[in-house]
């Protein structure tokens, strides 16, 4: 197991808290993600012959968010 943090910028809610926790978990090898909203970091768990950092950072992306840093 291998743990990512991410600096993410866009969240503004428990919603987008939320949001990001779903867009992270329904990749394939991760295993738990924990978001510090006022501080705008995310951290995952994840298996890293499953998924990468940057599937991790597309899915983010996606929903509307911006990984800003590690």
């Amino acid at each position: 197991m291998q743990h990512l943090r991410l600096k993410v910028e866009g969240m503004t809610c428990m919603g987008c808290v939320n949001s990001v926790k779903r867009l992270l978990s329904a990749l394939d090898g991760v295993e738990q993600v924990d978001v510090d909203l006022s501080q705008g970091l995310v951290q995952v768990s994840y298996d890293p012959s499953r998924t990468q950092a940057e599937a991790m950072q597309l899915a983010i992306e996606g929903g509307g968010y911006r990984v800003t840093g590690a």
